[in-house]
């Protein structure tokens, strides 16, 4: 076995979107996410995509400051992420052994200034983990090509040996700590777990890249029964969320599931986020605030969120279990 590893300190470099720490970051922020071709295509190819994503924030910036409002002022993904970084490193062993960096793909901090962190210490081999369960080259894919671009860009960046976790949608520990928050959710609910329906809902994906061969909804689907099997779940569904822009999307759309399980008698509802490991707008805006109103709206009498893996000492513990697999391949 080659031991060039254990001798040198590791990187781990924590990959996920971001979010406007306060409402003054909000616009800068929808035009970073509206302008990466990656995430979102607008039309007119890419010559016309900075132009559009222009337009198209400061049109949706007034709405989404009020959403940011409602939830506090600002996202706390950021927080959350450094938090799970600092954990992560715990986890692992401290700083002697590794360091763990977070790069985020359209606010700080970001994947320059991570990559120099890491390099600045020392590392000269880095596990680049995005935060995205499952694979996508609108989420991960897109943070794995900034990341390369910010090596590229960065004095002494050839040095530096980046490996990618391309997903862990059906690592065991990862299914283990989601299931338990599940069942957290279900322990939580007024009904007893025969009449409650789980729904499990991720972020949606345009129709057309998984046609093209994406493996998101795959992905998203072998997690939903991975955390179905270890509860005995009666009754689940699974549906999708966040859609923007007129085009097809992944089926079905979570809020007309959820009218079609009211209508068909449901009244006990569990949303589950499958795709989201941490809280941000799209948990506590979406689905706590405006899901939850559309479902007692329709007549369900609870229309409950299971709570986020967020800093859950399971999760970190099957991020630091993710990142020693990934290490072993290395030294083997």
């Amino acid at each position: 076995m080659v031991t060039a590893m254990s001798d040198a300190r590791i990187g781990v470099c924590l990959l996920y979107m971001g979010g406007p720490a306060t409402l003054d970051e909000v616009k800068p922020f929808l035009r970073e996410l509206f302008s990466d071709r990656d995430l979102i295509r607008l039309p007119g190819g890419s010559l016309l995509q900075l132009p559009f994503a222009r337009l198209i924030s400061t049109l949706r910036a007034p709405k989404v400051r009020r959403y940011y409002a409602e939830i506090g002022g600002g996202s706390p993904l950021g927080a959350i992420t450094e938090r799970q970084a600092q954990l992560l490193g715990d986890e692992l062993g401290g700083a002697e052994r590794f360091v763990v960096a977070v790069a985020m793909r359209y606010s700080a901090p970001r994947a320059r200034e991570a990559l120099a962190r890491l390099l600045g210490a020392g590392v000269r081999r880095c596990v680049a983990l995005p935060l995205y369960p499952q694979y996508s080259g609108a989420t991960s894919g897109s943070s794995f090509a900034d990341l390369e671009r910010a090596r590229a860009g960065l004095p002494g960046g050839e040095a530096l040996e980046l490996h990618r976790v391309e997903s862990f949608h059906d690592h065991p520990g990862y299914l283990d700590a989601l299931a338990a928050k599940v069942a957290e959710g279900l322990a939580a609910m007024q009904a007893p777990a025969q009449d409650i329906s789980v729904v499990f809902s991720a972020h949606s994906l345009p129709q057309r890249m998984i046609d093209e061969g994406d493996p998101y909804q795959r992905q998203v689907e072998l997690t939903v029964r991975g955390v179905a099997e270890r509860l005995g779940l009666p009754r689940h569904h699974l549906g999708y969320q966040s859609r923007s822009g007129p085009v097809r999307w992944l089926e079905p759309e979570v809020t007309s599931l959820l009218d079609s399980l009211i209508a068909g008698g449901a009244r006990h509802l569990l949303i589950v986020p499958v795709s989201f490991v941490s809280d941000h707008i799209e948990t506590l805006h979406e689905i706590d605030i405006r899901m939850r109103a559309h479902c007692l709206e329709r007549g369900a009498v609870e229309a409950v969120r299971a709570p986020s893996l967020n800093d859950d000492p399971r999760f970190i513990a099957a991020l630091a279990a993710i990142v020693r697999d990934q290490c072993s391949r290395l030294e083997s």
